[in-house]
């Protein structure tokens, strides 16, 4: 693998944001797996096995951090991601082989409306400042089978785009009524099953480039300790807001 420093240094940068978006507010891995897409040679598989291999360590970092800062030592914080996580090995296994029947372009097409619809969402809800349209409670049986049916379904769309849980499991879980703390850190936890399952299963079919992952891996792990410590600093309504400003125009960048 012979990089451009000009490359070598935007993906580090675009790693960097990323991470620290990952344990801030939740869609950060998204610019790995949309850089890599857009930037370099790589299949639709590999782009997505090589950034689900990043998100096994991210999500590990990230769950260590939120369990230090609490959001993971209760009782709801740790059944709630046990549910979540085994629902979306599953998924995360189906997304992964069916990924091998999608063409780059429609791999594009499909992460662009991933990119736009979660955009799309955290603006709707910052502007019309809506309370969460529903209670789940992990320790009800309603509530179980929600947040089961719910990890299956992240890990399905997780696996095929190759986006980390945090992508599409916070925003979810925030319209759910989860507080965005423990929401993060719930979503840490699923990104190491999510990612670990998805990785094994493009591992398997050769779609994993380690090179890349080690280039971009190194500054995401960085940016996720960075956002760890903002998200308990700053108002993520804010970041809501600009984050997903820039995740609408990426989608449609993709789209077109």
């Amino acid at each position: 693998m012979v990089l451009s420093l000009a490359l070598i240094a935007a993906l580090v940068a675009i790693a960097l944001v990323a991470g620290v978006g990952i344990t801030t507010i939740g869609p950060g891995g998204i610019f790995v797996t949309v850089a890599l897409y857009a930037l370099t040679p790589l299949s639709s598989a590999e782009v997505a096995g090589t950034a689900h291999a990043t998100f096994i360590v991210t999500g590990l970092v990230g769950t260590v951090a939120y369990a230090r800062s609490g959001e993971l030592l209760d009782g709801g914080g740790r059944g709630m991601a046990a549910i979540l996580s085994s629902a979306s090995v599953v998924g995360a296994l189906a997304g992964a082989a069916l990924n091998s029947y999608v063409s780059r372009n429609l791999f594009g097409i499909l992460l662009g409306a991933v990119a736009g619809l979660t955009g799309a969402t955290l603006l709707y809800r910052e502007w019309r400042e809506l309370e969460p349209i529903v209670s789940v409670d992990a320790s009800t049986r309603d509530g179980q089978a929600a947040l089961g049916t719910l990890g299956f379904g992240l890990g399905v769309a997780s696996g095929l785009v190759g986006v980390g849980g945090p992508v599409l499991a916070v925003p979810a879980l925030v319209v759910l009524g989860v507080p965005i703390l423990l929401a993060l850190g719930v979503a840490q936890v699923q990104s190491i099953f999510i990612s670990g399952f998805a990785t094994a299963g493009y591992f398997a079919q050769g779609a994993v480039s380690v090179p890349y992952a080690v280039l971009v891996g190194v500054p995401q792990v960085a940016g996720v300790v960075v956002g760890w410590s903002i998200a308990h600093r700053v108002d993520p309504a804010r970041l809501k807001i600009v984050l997903g400003a820039i995740l609408v125009g990426v989608g449609g960048y993709l789209i077109a």
